[in-house]
C-alpha cells in the first residue's frame, strides 16, 4: 500500500510551501496550459501545479521549437491561464536568453513576468546559480529543470536522453544539489534515466518532477496537448494517451461541416424566433421597398 497522501480538493491556493511539503508526503500532478480555458479544466482536475511552458511555442504557435518565445508571449499566455486558476501553483518558463545573459537580467526579466501575468512561480533551464539565487532573493520562487533542457537542444545533439554514462549522471546529481542549495522549491528532471533520477530523488530535500525520468519521482508533469492526443507533430515515448481529442475534434467538426453543406444545422431550435405583429410590420415594410 502507498504511503503517499491522496490529493483532496482543497479551494484553498496551493502555495510553495505546500509543494516543498509534499516531499516524501504525496505525489505531485502537474500539466501544462496555456490559455483559460485550459487553465479552468486542468484545475478542476485536482492537479497540484500548471505550467505555462514556452513549449507553447510548438503546441500553440506551430513553430519548430521554443527558442523564438518571447517574454512578452509567455505574459500573454500566463496572464490567460492565471486567470483560469483557482487551486493550482502556476509556474511561469523563463524563455531563451531572458535570463542567461546575468542576474541583473534574469532579475528584470522575471519581476515583470511575475508582476505583468500574476503567476507565482518560474522556471529556469540548466544549472544557471546567480540567476536563480538572485530571483529567490528577491522573493521569486523558482523551480529548477535539468536532463533534458530543450532550450539547449542543439548543445546537447537534439532532444535525446540525458546522464546515461556514469560522469554524465554524477554531473547531474552535482547539479541537483547545486540547485537545492541555490533555493529552488522544486526540480524538474526531464529524460534522465530512471535509476538516476531517483538517486537525485533521494538526495534533494526539494521535490522531483519528473518527465521521462521514472516513476521514482516526488510528482510529474505532461504537456496537456500531448496528453490529450491534440498536438501529433512528435509525441516523445515517455508521454501517456489519456484521450484522443484531436480525432474526437475533427470528427465534430466534420460533422458539422456536413450538415451545414445538408442544411440539417441549423435547426429552428438553434435560432430565434419574432412575435407574429412585428413579423406582419416587418413584412409591410419589406413590400414598401419594393
Amino acid at each position: 500500500m502507498s504511503t503517499y497522501q491522496t490529493f483532496s480538493t482543497d479551494e484553498k491556493p496551493l502555495s510553495i510551501l505546500d509543494v516543498r511539503d509534499a516531499k516524501n508526503r504525496r505525489k505531485l500532478a502537474m500539466v501544462t496550459a496555456y490559455d483559460t480555458p485550459s487553465a479552468r479544466i486542468v484545475d478542476r482536475a485536482g492537479v497540484d501545479m500548471v505550467l505555462v511552458g514556452d513549449s507553447l511555442g510548438m503546441v500553440m504557435l506551430g513553430r519548430k521549437d521554443t527558442l523564438s518565445v518571447t517574454l512578452d508571449e509567455m505574459i500573454h499566455h500566463c496572464r490567460a491561464v492565471v486567470q483560469g486558476i483557482h487551486h493550482a501553483l502556476v509556474v511561469a518558463d523563463m524563455p531563451f536568453m531572458t535570463y542567461e545573459p546575468g542576474p541583473d537580467t534574469a532579475l528584470s526579466n522575471a519581476a515583470r513576468l511575475v508582476r505583468e501575468s500574476g503567476v507565482r512561480a518560474v522556471k529556469l533551464e540548466g544549472a544557471f546559480l546567480p540567476q536563480i539565487r538572485a530571483l529567490v532573493g528577491a522573493g521569486i520562487p523558482v523551480m529548477g529543470h535539468i536532463g533534458l533542457t530543450p532550450q539547449r537542444s542543439a548543445q546537447l545533439g537534439g532532444f535525446k536522453v540525458q546522464g546515461k554514462r556514469a560522469e554524465a549522471a554524477r554531473q547531474l546529481l552535482d547539479e541537483a544539489a547545486a540547485l537545492e542549495d541555490a533555493g529552488c522549491f522544486a526540480i524538474v528532471l526531464e529524460a534522465i534515466p530512471a535509476p538516476l533520477a531517483a538517486a537525485i530523488t533521494a538526495r534533494v530535500s526539494v521535490p522531483t518532477i519528473g518527465i521521462g525520468a521514472g516513476a521514482d519521482c516526488d510528482g510529474q508533469v505532461l504537456v496537456l496537448h500531448d496528453m490529450l492526443g491534440l498536438y501529433s507533430e512528435f509525441t516523445p515515448r515517455f508521454v501517456k494517451r489519456y484521450a484522443e481529442l484531436g480525432t474526437l475534434m475533427e470528427q465534430a467538426v466534420r460533422d458539422y461541416a456536413e450538415e451545414v453543406r445538408s442544411g440539417a444545422f441549423p435547426t429552428p431550435a438553434h435560432g430565434f424566433s419574432m412575435d407574429e405583429e412585428e413579423r406582419a410590420r416587418l413584412e409591410d415594410r419589406l413590400r414598401e421597398t419594393e
